[in-house]
């Protein structure tokens, strides 16, 4: 099979406008998150990643506007045009539009409008590809399982190359959802901490250009990846964590890679009871309990369906600068398997990195990046 290759990206962040810009200022230890008292969008206020000013204009909605930003900044990095037959656009989101709906009256109109499909069919056409686009709307594990998809078409020989864009919005229909679940803390998260109580809800667009011409790689490969199903419950995970350990270890087995091979695992981690208990489990599962662990979540929030995305960025970029980034707000270990979460700044030389991700639906992803 073709390898497949990373050709460029962009990060989109209330923190910065560039991957590069933005992986400083994580490196520096700082975090785009923030106290939120905007009643609008919710009675009480809240801790969120969220832009300063995200305004549509007349012909493209929030959303559409950060996923058109993202993208044109990931393709004047390289000479692979979404134009071209031969390059497919996959958009990753979980909710897209969704809040063109407040205060609205429901239409066809409106429908077709919010519909993801025609949303990124609408992004595709802004870029002239002639190919019918891709949604991934898979809870949270949306951006990964998008490269997962994108590497096996591209090794199929179907593409020769893909943009991935992963996105989501902050919108009163999202935030009331999370804060009718009890899943939102008021308080920065804490990732894998006895402390912690909740997600921070964020907002982004980021963006990965694949390819299967060597021409174009930026020295990092795409390498093996699996997806499993807990088939547990609509909103709560597995309570054994063997089924993000299975899609682990088919991962890592695709990726001929061991333990001993991985650099860190760039784990889902949001903060809640029991996401991160059931990650814990599983890597313990997977006997990769030692190997350094971090999360973004308290850095980004949770992006949604950009977060597979983002923090892949952020996995990949940390390999080719031989690092290892902190877990922000970690303190104390508050899950009952023990793990290695990464507290400070650390070197390695490690050529492999593991991305996780699990979501609503009992839905779980796993991906090994390689430094070539």
């Amino acid at each position: 099979m073709n390898p497949v290759y990373i050709a460029a990206d962009n990060i989109l962040s209330p923190l910065a406008n560039s991957t590069k810009e933005n992986f400083e200022r994580i490196r520096n230890g700082e975090t785009a998150i923030s106290k939120i008292t905007d009643t609008s969008l919710f009675y009480e206020s809240f801790y969120a990643s969220m832009f300063e000013e995200l305004v549509a204009n007349e012909e493209y909605t929030r959303f559409e506007s950060i996923c058109i930003t993202s993208i044109q900044s990931a393709l004047s990095q390289t000479e692979i045009k979404l134009s071209s037959p031969d390059t497919l656009f996959i958009l990753s989101t979980t909710k897209g539009n969704i809040e063109l709906i407040e205060g609205k009256e429901i239409n066809e109109e409106l429908r077709s409008r919010v519909s993801l499909f025609n949303t990124a069919k609408l992004i595709a056409e802004h870029f002239g590809s002639p190919n019918k686009p891709l949604v991934v709307s898979n809870a949270c594990i949306s951006g990964v399982l998008s490269v997962i998809l994108a590497k096996r078409l591209l090794e199929s020989g179907k593409y020769k190359h893909a943009v991935i864009t992963g996105a989501d919005v902050l919108s009163r229909f999202i935030i009331s959802g999370f804060q009718s679940l009890n899943a939102m803390s008021k308080n920065p998260c804490k990732p894998f901490d006895k402390n912690r109580d909740g997600i921070n809800l964020g907002e982004c667009a980021a963006t990965i250009v694949l390819t299967t011409d060597k021409s174009f790689s930026k020295n990092m490969v795409v390498n093996g990846g699996a997806s499993s199903n807990d088939a547990n419950h609509i909103s709560g995970p597995s309570r054994t964590g063997l089924e993000l350990a299975f899609a682990v270890k088919e991962a890592m087995t695709a990726s001929e890679v061991s333990a001993n091979d991985l650099s860190f695992i760039s784990a889902h981690g949001t903060a809640t009871l029991f996401n991160d208990e059931m990650e814990a489990k599983a890597f313990n599962a997977a006997a990769l309990s030692q190997i350094p662990l971090n999360s973004l979540k308290g850095n980004f929030g949770h992006t949604l369906g950009a977060a597979g995305v983002l923090e892949s960025i952020f996995t990949y970029h940390s390999l080719l600068e031989g690092i290892v980034l902190p877990s922000k707000n970690f303190e104390t270990l508050g899950v009952s398997e023990n793990v290695n979460v990464n507290t400070l700044l650390s070197v390695s030389n490690k050529t492999h990195a593991l991305k996780t991700a699990s979501g609503f639906g009992g839905c779980n992803a796993a991906i090994v990046y390689s430094r070539t």
